[in-house]
């Protein structure tokens, strides 16, 4: 029912009848109208879950209504030809809307009512990627995370819908930690913005012929650092960020950080330190002639460890893996050529383009306790496409993006684009590149800058961080909170969401002895 009135409200203009006229929202034959959906949802949760008894009046009425109607053009509702039949579907909309809390995101707020409901709601939404039964193919009904903490209208709080086209996954992982009120809930988050040294040398050309055309030759290159993960140093640094903060909650790298074989190894130095969480992008090498290798970001979760504590060594709790893959090809022309300083091994004369396997596009979102995040790699966060147009429906807790870039400065473009989703929907976005690289960019008149790092959300605004001198790693403490939702229609907010936003960063260095 959600996704039938949002589809025609949608495609007919008609959620403005809600703002506009004034005065004609709510209905009046429907006194205390945010009290009958709020009630009618309740019932129809409730009766969704054994199906006794008959549906809330309000669901049959409203419902009639459209029925009686169903071959008016929508062209008479975008004109506003028929309120009563715009009334019926704004009601049902809300009502179903109401009704959709809790069956994808978890509430605190939910009582066990219809708890079963809401559990097979979260079942179907894992499994096939909507909480509808309809095909998927044809269309989903996601969750929706935040609403925009602007003024930009919300017509619904606990559910979205989203076209033909992109795949959405939602993966739902079980972590441990101690507490349940998320305005004490924290996560302590090492950045590794590594490789701390790029070479020229790193990057190098596919054998391939350079495609001559009359305009604009193109080749292929790959980045491919002869020097993989220095894990001594990733164990003294975890040390040392554990000494600081107590725990280390999670680790993220950037884009090309850590070669596919050295993922297993990585997740088992980040278990020996009680790290639950890692977020890290990986290269891969081509396994067969003529076709290009993988770019992706690799997250993994380990449900087993307690916030705070390291396990025995005698358990090995396994890890959830989840792959969110690069979208498009960074494309290299002369100006970045010169800005990285590259021009010795690949000639400016030329657009290389990145050499990777470009896959078909899907959003994996990845919701634990109380939070949502998403990670895109470099270019997907620049997309006005319908991977942005997903985010900004579903408005995740927090995105995180892995870049192989220069300097995280606010005034570059992941700035406007973080901003962008920062202020609508709401989320949290972190952006992070290699210390390498940022050291490698050197646009002319301009000296090279440490920032490598950005974070901005909606309540304490873009924050730039640094890699100070003598540091090889951050520690950015994410507290998380209660954010409110809201809806256009007349809904009443309220307080059952959850917002993050950075409260402390630290430098974290190793001594060179150690």
């Amino acid at each position: 029912m959600f996704a039938l009135a949002n589809v025609i409200l949608g495609r007919s203009e008609a959620f403005r009848f809600a703002l506009s006229p004034i005065e004609k929202w709510p209905p009046r034959r429907h006194p205390g109208w945010v009290g009958l959906v709020e009630e009618a949802a309740a019932g129809w949760s409730a009766w969704a879950e054994d199906r006794r008894g008959t549906l809330p009046g309000l669901v049959l009425e409203e419902w009639s209504v459209v029925r009686e109607r169903a071959d008016t053009p929508l062209e008479d509702l975008a004109e506003g030809r028929d309120q009563r039949l715009c009334e019926s579907l704004l009601t049902l909309h809300a009502v179903a809307d109401e009704a959709c809390a809790g069956l994808g995101v978890a509430l605190d707020t939910s009582d066990a009512v219809a708890c079963v409901f809401r559990a097979r709601g979260r079942e179907l939404l894992a499994r096939t990627g909507s909480m509808a039964r309809v095909d998927p193919r044809l269309l989903r009904v996601l969750p929706k995370v935040r609403t925009p903490p602007t003024g930009r209208p919300a017509f619904s709080r606990y559910a979205c819908t989203q076209g033909p086209g992109i795949t959405a996954r939602w993966h739902k992982v079980p972590s441990r930690h101690r507490g349940t009120d998320t305005r004490s809930e924290y996560a302590n988050l090492l950045l590794l913005p590594w490789p701390l040294r790029v070479r020229a040398s790193d990057f190098r050309p596919v054998e391939e012929p350079v495609h001559r055309r009359a305009k604009e030759p193109f080749g292929f290159f790959e980045f491919a650092p002869k020097e993989g993960l220095d894990f001594e140093l990733l164990d003294g640094v975890l040390r040392a960020a554990r000494e600081e903060a107590g725990s280390v909650d999670g680790v993220c790298l950037p884009e090309s950080a850590v070669d596919e074989r050295e993922i297993d190894q990585l997740e088992t130095h980040l278990r020996a330190h009680g790290v639950a969480f890692v977020l890290a992008g990986v290269r891969q090498r081509s396994r067969e002639p003529g076709r290009f290798p993988s770019n992706w970001i690799h997250i993994g979760i380990n449900p087993a460890i307690e916030k705070g504590t390291t396990p025995d060594d005698d358990e090995r709790p396994e890890w959830f893996h989840i792959r969110q893959d690069k979208h498009h090809r960074w494309s290299l022309d002369d100006s970045q050529i010169y800005q990285y300083h590259l021009g010795g091994v690949l000639h400016p004369g030329i657009r290389w383009w990145e050499a990777m396997d470009v896959p078909r596009q899907a959003i994996q979102f990845v919701q634990m306790a109380e939070l949502t995040l998403v990670a895109l790699v470099c270019e997907d966060l620049a997309q006005a496409g319908s991977v942005a147009e997903l985010i900004r429906s579903v408005g995740p807790t927090a995105v995180i993006t892995c870049l192989l870039d220069g300097p995280q400065l606010t005034s570059r473009w992941a700035a406007r684009y973080a901003s962008v989703l920062a202020d609508d929907p709401g989320s949290a976005v972190l952006t992070l590149t290699s210390y390498g690289m940022v050291q490698r960019s050197r646009p002319p008149r301009r000296d090279a800058s440490p920032v490598v790092a950005l974070w901005k959300d909606p309540d304490r605004g873009i924050r730039e961080i640094p890699l100070e001198a003598g540091a090889q790693a951050v520690l950015l403490t994410v507290c998380m909170d209660r954010a409110t939702r809201r809806s256009a229609d007349g809904r009443w907010p309220i307080d059952n969401g959850t917002a993050c936003s950075n409260v402390a960063v630290h430098q974290i260095g190793v001594p060179a002895t150690e």
